[in-house]
């Protein structure tokens, strides 16, 4: 959690504190959110268990728990099944059955692709696999990707194909801050790949596409131009327009600058807001806050950032339809206050 890994476990001392500090700060300010947003809500599925990604194929919504299972349905009926893995989903910490992307033809293939926690000769790992969905059941068919660096912290975990048809997935520098620098590690980067596993030439090397990165949490493509949420060591957690660049970390943080690395497109300043899941609709970038326990709009002409949802507690995930927001509560994943329907999904329209 700090520059430095020895300094690791009293770093996350600290921001488990902070996270309770922000959570009593802004306490204050939800019952006017609360009785403000709810008339425009629309709970989709309550008693979710620690979601993690929401994903939708015509008018069902597929919904990744970290604890290894994937929740199926349309508003108010759903079910949860187990997937069969080669190797075990491991939650711990941050871990566990993280992002989730279905492939472009998955009305005709059923193919989906995840990112999950494992692990291999007694360490966390991740890995990226495809699985199938049969007769109600998803099964893995593939593995693109396995080895990723894991840790009960920063594993990243979203995943996201562009419109270049290619995947794009996030790692985090699971607690080891150097190796975000080392384009020999798969960890700290933002790595892309084909959609049968097999690294994209023109990456920087490897699977690298960019790197640097500290633990990001949020892809989303505008255009052709690809956007990432990435939480901060203590406060200036980033918005990033990513190209084929250093992001810097953990060399430069915030808004400090070096030659040749890359300052954020957007930083939060001192107070940390976790930001996690991100779309865009409309000219803005709507992203989910876990520390923060928000949902924010960044204009993307004016960077200008409002709290959009203040009543939910943690959120996770958010996605759009075009027309309405949907977006996970994370209020169950041990670092919230869960209320008794949390987990939530929620419709919401700004």
């Amino acid at each position: 959690m700090n520059k430095w890994s020895w300094l690791a476990p009293l770093s996350l001392t600290m921001l488990l504190v902070g996270c309770a500090t922000d959570s009593k700060t802004e306490e204050s300010s939800q019952t006017d959110a609360k009785q403000e947003t709810e008339e425009g809500a629309d709970i989709i599925f309550e008693s979710l268990q620690a979601p993690w990604n929401v994903e939708m194929s015509g008018d069902t919504f597929y919904i990744t728990e970290r604890d290894g299972k994937i929740v199926e349905g349309t508003q108010g009926d759903y079910s949860r099944t187990v997937p069969r893995l080669t190797e075990e989903v491991v939650a711990e910490g941050e871990g566990g059955l993280l992002g989730m992307a279905l492939d472009p033809d998955f009305e005709e293939n059923q193919l989906a692709y995840v990112y999950h926690t494992y692990e291999q000769a007694g360490e966390l790992r991740n890995r990226v696999i495809s699985i199938e969905r049969k007769d109600g059941d998803w099964t893995e068919k593939s593995i693109l990707l396995d080895g990723i660096p894991g840790s009960s912290i920063h594993n990243g975990g979203r995943i996201e194909i562009g419109p270049d048809g290619y995947l794009y997935v996030t790692a985090g520098d699971a607690a080891v801050p150097e190796n975000a620098q080392k384009l020999s590690s798969l960890a700290g980067k933002i790595l892309r790949m084909d959609l049968t596993g097999e690294p994209v030439e023109g990456n920087l090397e490897g699977y690298v596409y960019s790197y640097g990165h500290r633990n990001p949490q949020g892809l989303v493509f505008v255009g052709n131009q690809l956007f990432a949420t990435e939480h901060g060591q203590s406060g200036h957690d980033e918005i990033n327009k990513i190209e084929q660049k250093n992001y810097g970390w953990p060399l430069i943080e915030g808004t400090e600058k070096q030659q040749g690395l890359v300052t954020p497109w957007y930083e939060v300043g001192n107070r940390s807001v976790a930001p996690s899941g991100v779309t865009e609709l409309d000219g803005k970038l709507y992203f989910g806050t876990l520390v923060g326990q928000s949902l924010r709009s960044i204009e993307e002409g004016t960077k200008q950032v409002e709290q959009v949802v203040t009543d939910r507690g943690r959120i996770r995930d958010v996605m759009t339809d075009g027309t309405s927001l949907y977006f996970l509560t994370n209020n169950t994943d041990g670092r919230g206050n869960p209320e008794k329907d949390d987990d939530v999904f929620v419709r919401f329209d700004p």
